[in-house]
């Protein structure tokens, strides 16, 4: 990456311009991806698509998140930690550090709060098998990555 290099504890992520584009880029596409799942529907490349709410771990800020979902239940949903590069997406780092402020929405319904859960071992293994039955375009992804995948269990509060 050009540009600058500055490096914050615990944070390896390069600063400067590239970055700050980046991060533009990525939030101009999520607003505009949840403007358009609340006015058509949260489906997007044949995939069930919610809007997850977190709180930013160092801003603060409210942050909304276009999310690819797989059923896991009556009341729970299986989302994924892809995409990121070598290190995990925003999202999941936010989600983690404030468990407690997580909510998702759908299309048409206001946000509800759930508890996230990360799933390991035996857990992980069962549900990956299923996500990726339903959509192996994510077997592909993770093939194709260094970092192993969080899986995660949104269940409503």
């Amino acid at each position: 990456m050009a540009g600058e290099q500055r490096t914050t504890s615990g944070d390896e992520r390069a600063a400067g311009p590239l970055r700050r584009l980046s991060l533009w880029f990525q939030r101009t596409t999520n607003a505009r991806t949840v403007t358009r799942i609340r006015r058509k529907g949260g489906r997007m490349m044949g995939m069930d698509v919610l809007i997850l709410h977190t709180t930013g771990r160092r801003s603060g800020a409210h942050r909304e998140s276009p999310l690819a979902w797989f059923a896991d239940g009556e009341n729970s949903w299986l989302i994924i930690a892809s995409g990121g590069g070598d290190r995990h997406p925003d999202w999941y780092v936010n989600l983690m550090a404030n468990p407690h402020d997580a909510a998702i929405e759908f299309s048409g319904c206001e946000p509800r709060p759930v508890r996230p859960h990360r799933l390991d071992g035996p857990d992980r293994d069962h549900a990956w098998s299923r996500v990726v039955r339903e959509q192996p375009r994510y077997e592909k992804y993770q093939r194709k990555s260094d970092r192993h995948y969080p899986l995660v269990r949104l269940t409503a509060v």
